[in-house]
């Protein structure tokens, strides 16, 4: 008896894919000696999937692209550029790449964690703007902790 090959392929919703490269690229940049806090808003109303705090207090900050038309629809990713010092796409394996600018850091994850495909460039902030930066991004952390429904 012989036993046919079975392709299987599994296709992820939208919102599982964010979920999952969300998680991944947390995940690595918690593994590179990053803290990162998920869906943080910005100063100027932007928000970022991922924005995580160095050891040195560099800033990272992270897009999420479940996919090309999430990519294409949404091009509001250099409005990121003045609150890191670098920026990253994340996507998943199965993100076609080339659709993406060359300018940015690439960060290719799933649920289980991810990789650096290509490094972000480094354009340091300002030390003031950093300092604001930094104390929001503390103070966000340390409100999430409370877990309060009224907050």
């Amino acid at each position: 008896m012989a036993l046919a090959a079975v392709h299987l392929e599994l296709v992820f919703s939208r919102p599982e894919t964010t979920l999952s490269v969300t998680r991944g690229a947390a995940r690595l940049l918690a593994d590179m000696g990053y803290a990162p806090l998920l869906e943080v808003c910005l100063p100027n109303g932007r928000r970022a999937d991922v924005m995580a705090l160095g050891r040195k207090g560099d800033i990272v900050i992270c897009e999420v692209k479940s996919g090309v038309d999430d990519f294409r629809v949404d091009q509001k990713w250099p409005e990121y550029a003045p609150f890191c010092d670098a920026f990253f796409f994340a996507v998943s394996p199965e993100f076609p790449q080339d659709v993406l600018p060359q300018e940015p850091g690439l960060i290719c994850a799933d649920a289980f964690g991810g990789a650096v495909i290509r490094e972000a460039p480094v354009l340091p902030l300002a030390p003031a703007r950093r300092k604001a930066l930094t104390l929001a991004f503390a103070r966000l952390g340390a409100m999430r902790t409370l877990r309060d429904p009224l907050i």
